[in-house]
């Protein structure tokens, strides 16, 4: 039987926008794994301890969102920060959401890094090396969430990480397996049986089709939806439902 992991990003907590903790609690049956926000581009102690407890509770696995010191912009500005700093970033924000799994008796299963972090991560090996150098350091077991193909899963395996190549439920792709940038009047897949039709494809097919058309190879250990979406339950919902009468089981990869 085929096996996929669902990953949501939550916890985002910020001034840009009215957070909803009751949309993220909503959309906990029907994933297997929490990327939670550790402040620098979203987040607050108190969503990140409610949020550990609540998905503890739900026996999902628990992983840290790292980001740039962004807050103004949703982690979503690209910074030219020397390695050295983005390795003290990455670490400074693992203990940080790791203090509330340990006081609940609990460890980190993965790192997902967001947004600029992310994308400039997949094609650039110096700053993804220092996010795998800092995320081995602090615990050498946990694994790295990445881009599927990018040189931040190339990285992670080279510095003896386990990782967990991603794909995206609701985020269109380039030819070259690249994310569609946000700036993109199409970068977003809007309804909900375009989201659920790519998500099989990806799943069954280890294949996306890329915005003009042409076939590009993924490697889809991993899916990715987000919290943030108007429909983001509804959408979740009807993913976890399609992989399930897929005959796809939806589990968190196993942590060694």
């Amino acid at each position: 039987m085929l096996t996929i992991d669902i990953n949501c990003d939550m916890g985002e907590s910020s001034s840009l926008w009215d957070y909803s903790l009751e949309k993220d609690l909503s959309i906990l049956p029907y994933i297997s794994s929490v990327n939670l926000a550790c402040g620098y581009h979203a987040g607050d102690p108190h969503v990140m301890h409610t949020m550990v407890e609540a998905t503890m509770k739900a026996g999902i696995a628990i992983g840290a969102h790292p980001s740039f010191p962004d807050r103004d912009n949703f982690g979503r500005s690209n910074m030219d920060l020397p390695p050295e700093r983005v390795y003290d970033i990455v670490l400074y924000q693992l203990g940080a959401l790791n203090a509330f799994l340990q006081v609940n008796g609990a460890s980190l299963h993965h790192v997902k890094p967001h947004g600029a972090l992310y994308n400039l991560a997949a094609k650039d090996p110096v700053l993804a090396k220092a996010i795998a150098d800092a995320v081995y350091d602090f615990d050498g077991s946990l694994i790295l969430y990445g881009l599927s193909g990018s040189e931040l899963i190339k990285t992670g395996r080279h510095d003896f990480l386990a990782t967990c190549s991603e794909v995206f439920a609701d985020r269109t792709y380039q030819n070259d397996g690249s994310l569609t940038p946000r700036a993109h009047p199409e970068a977003l897949l809007k309804s909900q049986e375009a989201v659920v039709a790519q998500v099989l494809q990806m799943v069954q097919e280890q294949t996306v089709r890329s915005l003009s058309g042409n076939t590009v190879p993924v490697k889809a250990e991993t899916i990715c939806i987000h919290s943030d979406g108007a429909h983001a339950p509804e959408f979740a919902k009807a993913i976890h439902e399609a992989l399930i009468n897929a005959q796809i089981a939806v589990t968190s990869p196993v942590k060694i």
